[in-house]
């Protein structure tokens, strides 16, 4: 006679057949409750696979499945800066089975970049939760002779027209704050746009650059080799994964930018029920302070953020201003 076998055995011959594999596929129907949910739920990640948006969404996505006995699975819907993903969860049915997770940039930013944005964020989405924030770190080529905020604002003003920043992209918020770093002190630094992180490390290891803003992620090897020098992090809290980094705020730098931090958080289709929002906010709460997911947080160089729908609007309504301004006032445009 046969053995049956169990999840973990399935999920691997699945695999091992080629098969599309979606997280809790084999949740048994047996447990499932009864109502809601009652089929697999899609999460949209509207940026390819492989990112920090989409490592994330997978593993609290395997968590979330388990939790409400049916499968969940997340779908990479690239393009536009996370406009086509997001777009697509906008104008999908309100029934609680469509999700999407994603950076401040397409919840929130890109409606002050673009003219004309496909959805409207507040009309067209409704908040559920965020899962985590975002800050980042200030990091310089070793050359600099700054090793804190203050000391490179006075650098930066002394050295008018001769330093240039980069960013992953415009209307970034490495862009946005190093704009306005060099605007607060006429520094006239030139701005140098990259097509993701990675190109504008190597051109700040290289000294094509002298500055930018990165990923705790993507620039705490380089930080550890020497290869770049830390002047500080954004937020309000340090990072566990550099815990010896003071934030700038710390350093008495006291611009807003400073202190707020991206995220990443889940939005539905506007007009979804309310108790089923309220079910998978409950459920992501839940799974965020679980110690393992703490932990892959905290090595991402992120802090949990997890929140009731009410406590994501709040914060939403609150970083709403201090991003309209910084793109306003750096003239940031991707559609014009």
């Amino acid at each position: 006679m046969l053995k049956p076998l169990n999840r973990r055995e399935l999920l691997a011959q699945a695999g091992a057949a080629g098969l599309p594999l979606c997280v809790g596929a084999f949740a048994s129907p047996a447990l499932a409750q009864q109502g809601y949910p009652n089929k697999p739920i899609r999460i949209v990640v509207p940026f390819n696979a492989g990112g920090a948006t989409d490592v994330l969404t997978r593993l609290i996505g395997e968590k979330l499945s388990a939790r409400l006995w049916q499968p969940v699975i997340v779908d990479n819907k690239g393009g536009a800066g996370g406009i086509v993903g997001t777009d697509n969860v906008a104008k999908a049915a309100p029934d609680g089975y469509t999700f999407v997770v994603s950076l401040n940039s397409s919840l929130l930013t890109n409606q002050f970049l673009y003219d004309k944005l496909p959805y409207h964020p507040q009309r067209d989405l409704t908040l559920v939760s965020q899962f985590v924030n975002s800050p980042v770190t200030l990091v310089v080529h070793p050359s600099i002779p700054a090793k804190n905020g203050p000391e490179l604002l006075r650098y930066m003003a002394a050295n008018k027209g001769k330093l240039s920043y980069g960013s992953w992209g415009v209307g970034s918020y490495a862009h946005l704050a190093g704009y306005s770093m060099s605007e607060s002190q006429k520094a006239d630094m030139v701005h140098a746009p990259y097509k993701g992180e990675a190109p504008m490390l190597q051109e700040l290891i290289g000294g094509q650059i002298q500055m930018s803003y990165a990923s705790a992620l993507a620039a705490k090897p380089h930080i550890e080799a020497g290869k770049l020098k830390l002047i500080g992090v954004t937020g309000l809290k340090r990072m566990a994964v550099l815990p010896n980094a003071s934030t700038l705020a710390e350093q008495g730098l006291t611009d807003e930018f400073y202190r707020i931090a991206g995220w990443i958080g889940m939005a539905a289709p506007a007009k979804t029920p309310k108790d089923i929002i309220a079910r998978v906010s409950s459920e992501i709460q839940r799974i965020c302070v679980m110690p393992e997911i703490v932990e892959k947080i905290s090595s991402m160089g992120f802090t949990v953020a997890a929140s009731t729908p009410e406590a994501f609007a709040a914060a939403y309504k609150k970083d709403y201003p201090v991003w309209e301004r910084l793109v306003k006032t750096s003239g940031a445009r991707l559609d014009s």
